[in-house]
C-alpha cells in the first residue's frame, strides 16, 4: 500500500479546495486552517516554486477524541492533512494515509479507528474530484 492516496480532478485548484471543504463538512470534518506553501515560500524570498500547493489541516473532533482516548501518542499524527496542488497541468487532491502514518504505534484498536477515518477522508476526496 502506498503511503498516500491521490486523485486527479478536472476542477481548478481553487474549485477543488472548495469541493473538498464541502465534502469534508458532510463527513463532519472541519478545516482547522489552510495554507499555500507556494505563497509562504514566495513571501520568504524563495520564488522558484510557482506551482500552487495548498495544505488543509482537517479534523473530526469526535474521531480525534476517540484516537486520543485509545492512544495519547496519536497526537503526533493529528490533525489529518489533505493537499490540493497542480502537477503536469492537472489538479491533484491527496493525503498521506492515516493507516500508514499510525502503523508504528502498534495498536490494533487504534488502527480500526484510523481505518474508519481514512475511509471517510477518501470518500470526501473522491466526491470532491
Amino acid at each position: 500500500m502506498e503511503f498516500h492516496y491521490t486523485v486527479e480532478s478536472n476542477l481548478s485548484v481553487e474549485e477543488a479546495i472548495h469541493a473538498v471543504e464541502a465534502r469534508l463538512k458532510e463527513k463532519k470534518f472541519g478545516v482547522l486552517w489552510q495554507m499555500s506553501i507556494t505563497e509562504t515560500l514566495n513571501s520568504k524570498g524563495f520564488d522558484q516554486i510557482t506551482t500552487p500547493y495548498h495544505v488543509l489541516e482537517v479534523c473530526s473532533p469526535q474521531q480525534a477524541e476517540k484516537l486520543l482516548l485509545q492512544n495519547p501518542m496519536a497526537n503526533y499524527f493529528l490533525p489529518c492533512r489533505i493537499t490540493v496542488y497542480e502537477a503536469d497541468g492537472k489538479t491533484k487532491i491527496g493525503m498521506a494515509r492515516p493507516t500508514v502514518l499510525m502503523k508504528p504505534l502498534n495498536d490494533e484498536t487504534l488502527m480500526d479507528i484510523v481505518a474508519t477515518i481514512e475511509e471517510q477522508l477518501i470518500e470526501a476526496i473522491e466526491h470532491a474530484k
